[in-house]
């Protein structure tokens, strides 16, 4: 009879919300049950407050950029790949050994901590080009691992079926948030200036901290929503750089991936140092040109938001990966043909939004569906090396690429010629990765068949089965 009552209470708490409670609306956008609206909350609030802190400063650190010396951004981009090799593995000895949820408050207060010490040193006003180098590099490094611990936590935090039902509605809170910091960056700059838009990032940064605190809490009061079986999530970050790296090189599709990242940050570079050299000329003041930085990324999250939310989905399903991921290449053709025959500040603006929106919105969510057909090693260890030392490190050599071509003779109009052929190869590479995705995916499925048709079980078996209607982890592309 104990155990009865106890099957039925555990099957209430698992039930989805019903429309009766005082939460149908919230239903209505996703499959949440009770005993999770209050950690999906905290975890959407975790998630706008952390990038609306990022958005806020990002159109800081552009201006940033161009007050260190236009000249100067192809060593900061290669100071940022040296500061990114030294961070991912401190980070990772780090991570290893404390508890990630112990460790991320600390994290979140160090860098608050920095923005308060940048802050302070503009006020002096000693050594501006040196400190807008300097915040430059830092913010190019921070929004590396932003995003990163955010989602390790959620990992720690969700098991893999709860993923599947409420990461959409927490990744919601993340646009949100990523039209809410330009937004205040654009309201407020030419108000309170530039410098103190870092107040405003560090203030939301400590309201990550509360968020964590209260998921903390949650975690402690519902033992039995945390992951299970429990599985260890604090591993070293570092550690598994050279692996990876090895997994790389003896894989052509891995390689094939890593040209057409390598690819694409080349040409998102060179439409990066066209933004800083023509806005530098066309507009003299920091806080305008601030100001158009953060009305730039608005533009860029609202159109990404309509993206996710009406076109991917349908866009993946209809016409497969590989024709997805030619989308951006062939806009970036056009883009910077017309950027060839009028450099001018307008023609930049549309371009900019129309890529940057076109790489968060189409191109990124199709290339993580390329690692989906991979196994667990390589899904972890190599997607790690190509999501940060190759694509820093391709930063760092489009910077000089760039300059060469400069004194080579070539004029900005003529290096947005040359971006041309670039973008058509990096369609190409796009075409042919959707390709082997297929044929990978279809060989995956025959060898899994025959594998599951041996060992179904009858239904008895099934239901006593540990685990039984759970996902295995690697099923789930969120958490690969």
């Amino acid at each position: 009879m104990t155990e009865t009552c106890s099957a039925h209470a555990d099957d209430k708490l698992h039930q989805p919300m019903s429309s009766s409670v005082s939460q149908p609306f919230l239903h209505r956008l996703m499959p949440v049950r009770r005993s999770e609206i209050a950690a999906t909350l905290w975890a959407f609030a975790y998630f706008f407050c952390l990038l609306s802190s990022y958005y806020v400063i990002r159109p800081v650190r552009d201006e940033m950029g161009i007050q260190g010396g236009v000249e100067n951004l192809p060593q900061l981009f290669t100071a940022t790949f040296v500061a990114m090799l030294a961070a991912v593995p401190l980070f990772g000895w780090a991570s290893s050994k404390f508890p990630r949820r112990k460790l991320l408050p600390l994290v979140y207060l160090f860098f608050a901590a920095n923005l308060m010490v940048f802050y302070a040193l503009m006020q002096t006003g000693v050594s501006p080009g040196r400190i807008a180098q300097a915040f430059f590099v830092w913010v190019s490094v921070f929004n590396l691992f932003v995003v990163s611990v955010f989602w390790s936590f959620m990992a720690d935090l969700f098991r893999n079926e709860q993923a599947r039902r409420l990461y959409g509605f927490i990744s919601a809170g993340g646009s949100l948030g990523a039209l809410a910091g330009p937004l205040l960056a654009a309201t407020f700059a030419l108000a309170i200036g530039p410098a103190n838009l870092l107040l405003v990032s560090a203030a939301l940064l400590c309201a990550t901290v509360l968020c964590i605190y209260r998921l903390a809490d949650w975690s402690a009061r519902n033992p039995a929503e945390r992951r299970s079986p429990p599985v260890k999530v604090e591993e070293p970050i570092g550690g598994g750089i050279l692996a990876g790296v090895s997994l790389v090189l003896k894989s052509p599709y891995l390689l094939g991936i890593c040209i057409y990242v390598m690819l694409g940050t080349l040409l998102g570079t060179f439409l990066y140092f066209h933004q800083a050299n023509i806005v530098a000329v066309e507009i003299a003041g920091p806080a305008e040109r601030t100001a158009l930085f953060a009305k730039i990324d608005l533009a860029v999250n609202a159109l990404t938001l309509l993206c996710q939310l009406f076109v991917v989905g349908r866009l993946i399903g209809r016409f497969g990966v590989g024709s997805t991921l030619m989308i951006l290449p062939l806009a970036g053709a056009v883009g910077f043909f017309v950027l060839g025959v009028s450099p001018t500040l307008a023609v930049l603006v549309v371009f900019q939004v129309i890529r940057r929106a076109g790489e968060y919105a189409i191109a990124r969510p199709a290339r993580e569906i390329l690692f989906t057909v991979l196994n667990r090693e390589e899904k972890y260890k190599a997607k790690n090396v190509i999501d940060t030392v190759v694509f820093r490190g391709g930063d760092a050599v489009s910077s000089w690429l760039f300059e060469g071509l400069r004194m080579l003779g070539f004029g900005f109009a003529g290096i947005a010629f040359v971006g041309v052929p670039i973008a058509l190869l990096w369609a190409g590479t796009g075409w042919m990765l959707g390709r082997s995705q297929d044929e990978m995916r279809a060989r995956n499925e025959a060898i899994r068949r025959p594998v599951e048709q041996t060992r179904q079980p009858g239904p008895a078996q099934d239901a006593a089965r540990p685990g039984a209607g759970q996902p295995a982890d690697n099923a789930n592309p969120l958490v690969g």
